[in-house]
């Protein structure tokens, strides 16, 4: 399921977009102002934003601009009120993908987001690997270190882990990753993602007992918080 952050200080908006987004398939985050917003889209990984030129703390213009400084590559469709020609040059010459003026026709936005999905790899970031507490992942190979030391994982265990890394700071529902990781629905008396958790905080964790990395959301599912 491809992730999609809004970032608008509209609220009427917000809702509209999510709930037609939601519709569409997509889940959806969003943020009010451009520095919750801007820390959101530097700490999580999604496929899409969908970011408010004018915004309270920092505009869509320095959220733009300090993503693409920072190398996050993830797509960027601007949206404004504005019409000028200046302002869409200057969104598109700081890293912006597209430019959708408001008001805005939701079927043509749909379009514009497909079309930017579609020129984007999946999972935009982390590339080859990432580092959280003392474990270090090498996606390339495949390979899980701690301190130094090859960590003893599964391929599966190791393709849970990615997709946690790759979805951090979202909440992910024992069917969703049953869906996205094994690939088929999960039954509701089954109990495998809770099993391949629990060996891997077993591998990763500093106190398996009280896990920092791969957290519980009661009711909800699992969160990467690395």
């Amino acid at each position: 399921m491809k992730r999609i952050l809004v970032i608008e200080d509209e609220a009427g908006l917000v809702l509209t977009l999510t709930d037609r987004l939601i519709r569409e398939g997509y889940a959806v985050e969003s943020a009010a102002d451009g520095e919750s917003g801007l820390e959101r889209a530097a700490g999580e990984a999604f496929d899409l934003l969908l970011l408010d030129l004018m915004l309270p703390r920092i505009s869509g213009f320095d959220v733009c601009r300090e993503l693409r400084r920072r190398g996050i590559n993830t797509p960027v469709i601007m949206l404004t009120a504005r019409g000028q020609v200046v302002d869409k040059v200057v969104g598109l010459k700081i890293g912006a993908d597209d430019y959708v003026t408001k008001p805005f026709d939701m079927t043509e936005l749909l379009a514009r987001i497909e079309a930017n999905l579609r020129r984007t790899p999946a999972s935009p970031h982390p590339s080859d690997g990432y580092r959280f507490g003392d474990v270090r992942l090498d996606f390339r190979t495949a390979e899980a270190i701690r301190d130094g030391q090859p960590i003893d994982l599964s391929a599966m265990e190791f393709q849970l882990l990615r997709y946690f890394v790759e979805h951090r700071g979202a909440t992910l529902s024992r069917e969703t990753l049953l869906n996205e990781v094994w690939g088929y629905s999960a039954m509701p008396s089954t109990r495998t993602v809770d099993v391949h958790v629990a060996w891997l905080r077993q591998k990763i964790e500093p106190n398996p007992r009280h896990p920092q990395f791969i957290l519980t959301i009661h009711g909800m599912g699992y969160k990467f918080a690395g």
